[in-house]
């Protein structure tokens, strides 16, 4: 919006020459968020307490968590909050990839607010059926591949960039449409798992924005996607500008979610973040990219795969618990422990995916 207002009065205004910049942009946006966070955080938990009274259902299987109980969930409230408001005031408002991907962090994040909704009320685990879920999920992604779709190439759009080969897409054609849906909503879910520690899963969820935050950044620039060998995909150097507003949301629901947590992230939260990501992928032409910098995500949600495969295959079970950082609480990690190592891991795979975008 700032930049809508203000950039056409930059040659009456020298100071209003900066909103042409991204890197200026990102940074308000980031530091608006975070002010955001910090600001509405207190309210929010408030009035998330008082609406919860229990706060979210403990498994009565698994890992003791009961010095949890009371917690209240949904706090995703708080990143929805303040990354949008931040995304509306610095981004380029006339982009249509900034719409395409707010529109899929609003929509996945009000199915995670249904299902966090049913949860609370019913007193149980069980939300928003899977099959509804996974469909509404693949509804809204569909519609924003669609929307990729109208503003690019249909060969650049369908086609599948690999990761260490220079200026290759696999040529997909339709079958590329069902690919995204899987990556947008797979990463949801990824992330969905991942959510079962305090602060696990946000500060990995920031790393990976900070990384596409680079990406798109750079796949938004004609000059340094040619030096870099990447495909140049033009518009969407706007989205570092959302990167940046998940990052300053994410940190200012960390100040909160930071062990002992006072609120959890919650499926409003998860399926936005993981989605969004997904998004951004497939609009930046780095879908298998994400599958590295979000390694983390893979290996919580193969955890998950591996084990229920295996259970009804063999009636045994790979790990004493899945998703797997329930694996490691299980065999004695202390949860601090289980938490920092991931974040070391997460940190490690983001260094490897940007390694792709030179090594090639």
């Amino acid at each position: 919006m700032l930049y809508n207002l203000l950039y056409p009065f930059a040659d009456e205004f020298a100071l209003f020459n900066l909103f042409k910049y991204l890197t200026f942009r990102t940074g308000g946006a980031v530091m608006t968020a975070l002010l955001i966070g910090f600001v509405i955080g207190p309210k929010v938990i408030r009035w998330l307490k008082k609406k919860q009274g229990e706060g979210q259902p403990l498994r009565e299987i698994g890992p003791d968590h009961a010095h949890k109980h009371g917690t209240p969930t949904m706090g995703g409230l708080m990143i929805l909050i303040s990354a949008g408001v931040s995304t509306l005031l610095w981004a380029d408002l006339t982009n249509l990839y900034v719409w395409m991907v707010l529109g899929v962090f609003i929509g996945f994040g009000m199915i995670g607010f249904a299902d966090d909704f049913k949860k609370l009320t019913k007193r149980s685990h069980l939300g928003v059926s899977g099959k509804v879920r996974l469909l509404l999920e693949s509804g809204i992604a569909l519609v924003a591949f669609l929307t990729i779709l109208w503003g690019t190439d249909w060969g650049q759009a369908t086609g599948l960039a690999v990761p260490f080969l220079k200026d290759y897409l696999l040529p997909l054609g339709f079958f590329f449409i069902p690919f995204a849906v899987l990556v947008m909503v797979g990463a949801s879910n990824s992330v969905n798992l991942t959510d079962g520690l305090d602060g696990l899963a946000i500060v990995p969820v920031m790393v990976a924005a900070a990384c596409f935050g680079l990406i798109a950044y750079l796949v938004g620039n004609f000059k340094f996607a040619e030096y870099l060998q990447i495909h140049y995909v033009p518009g969407t150097g706007e989205l570092a500008v959302f990167c940046g507003a998940i990052l300053g949301g994410g940190m200012g629901f960390l100040w909160y979610n930071a062990p002992p947590a006072a609120v959890f992230m919650g499926d409003t939260g998860s399926l936005s973040l993981g989605a969004a990501l997904g998004a951004i992928a497939v609009a930046t032409k780095h879908e298998l990219v994400l599958a590295i910098i979000g390694g983390l995500f893979v290996l919580e949600t193969l955890s998950v795969v591996i084990q229920v495969t295996s259970f009804k295959l063999t009636g045994k079970r790979v790990f004493a618990m899945a998703p797997l950082h329930h694996h490691f609480e299980k065999k004695g990690w202390s949860e601090p422990t289980i938490v920092i190592r991931f974040w070391i891991i997460a940190v490690i795979l983001a260094l490897v995916g940007l390694s792709t975008l030179k090594l090639r």
